[in-house]
């Protein structure tokens, strides 16, 4: 992905979500992450450049992260249409957010995992991604956790569980299924991208 778009992309929908958000505090803890991705692509694009399929899932990612920022997750426009069309009891804009949160960084650490070959066999390194995956998302359901008792109700839009009693688990979950989704479905066009920055065999880098 170009890196003009990449960038043009990401702090138009940046100045757009800090426009007058929903709730402050929440755009404030939701864009964080996206801000921080934002520096570490910065800091290691010379030293360690990603594969373009990568850097196009982290904008991805950055957009989900700062529409619901702006709107919070429990009043995305969409996903409220979607809501009364489904005869859903909630927005489930979160989900996506949670489902993005296994998918992307599935590919991002697969990416490590090979470049840096700790981990070559295809299986341990598949098994390792997705542990590493739901790990990530249930380390976050404590960050939020965390935050709501540190700002009581004023993270209440940022946890989002929307009465919910099983939000938690359920957003572990859409991680999980993201991670392994991702593997199963982009691991051949990554292998691609991978071979031409990493000019290996290609049977070093497969995932069979």
């Amino acid at each position: 992905m170009k890196r003009l778009f990449w960038f043009t992309t990401f702090f138009s929908v940046f100045i757009w979500s800090a426009i007058d958000p929903l709730d402050r505090l929440t755009w404030l803890l939701e864009v964080a992450p996206a801000v921080i991705g934002l520096i570490v692509i910065i800091a290691t694009y010379k030293s360690f450049p990603l594969t373009p399929i990568v850097y196009s899932l982290i904008l991805i990612h950055c957009v989900i992260l700062m529409v619901g920022g702006h709107y919070t997750y429990a009043h995305v426009p969409l996903f409220n249409d979607l809501q009364e069309l489904m005869g859903s009891s909630r927005n489930n804009y979160d989900k996506l957010g949670h489902f993005a949160q296994g998918f992307v960084p599935a590919l991002i650490t697969r990416e490590v995992l090979i470049r840096k070959q700790v981990i070559n066999d295809v299986v341990w390194r598949a098994f390792f991604i997705v542990c590493f995956c739901l790990a990530f998302s249930a380390f976050y359901e404590l960050i939020e956790w965390g935050v709501a008792i540190i700002s009581g109700q004023g993270a209440h839009a940022f946890l989002g569980t929307q009465g919910y009693i099983w939000d938690t688990q359920s957003d572990m979950a859409y991680a999980l299924v993201g991670a392994i989704l991702s593997l199963l479905l982009l691991g051949k066009r990554h292998d691609q991208q991978l071979h031409k920055i990493m000019k290996a065999p290609t049977e070093l880098i497969t995932l069979n």
